[in-house]
């Protein structure tokens, strides 16, 4: 099975929803008991650094990440179900984290 990652976007306000809220506890507690959850948590300040020349923007609109294990990406987005930012609206970026060797 492969990684994803759910990366929370800050817009679900934008949207008239609240992503602060909702019941974040059902949610982790359902991804952990189907055995789904690897971890997670919210995104606070941070920086960009590069070794030489101009770092980038750190992205802001990155507000917490999930890892889950997923049959696919289609098996991911089933996973969203209760996710409080998906279902307040907002975007959940997912980002299939590849095996390497």
């Amino acid at each position: 099975m492969p990684d994803c990652l759910f990366l929370m976007h800050d817009d679900a306000a934008a949207l008239g929803g609240d992503e602060s809220g909702g019941d974040w506890g059902s949610y982790i507690g359902g991804l952990q008991a189907s055995g789904n959850f690897q971890g997670g948590g919210a995104m606070g300040a941070g920086v960009c650094e590069r070794k030489s020349g101009a770092a980038p923007a750190v992205s802001g609109h990155l507000t917490g990440f999930i890892c889950i294990r997923a049959d696919s990406l289609d098996d991911a987005r089933r996973l969203l179900v209760g996710n409080p930012v998906f279902e307040a609206g907002g975007t959940v970026e997912i980002r299939e984290l590849p095996k390497t060797d």
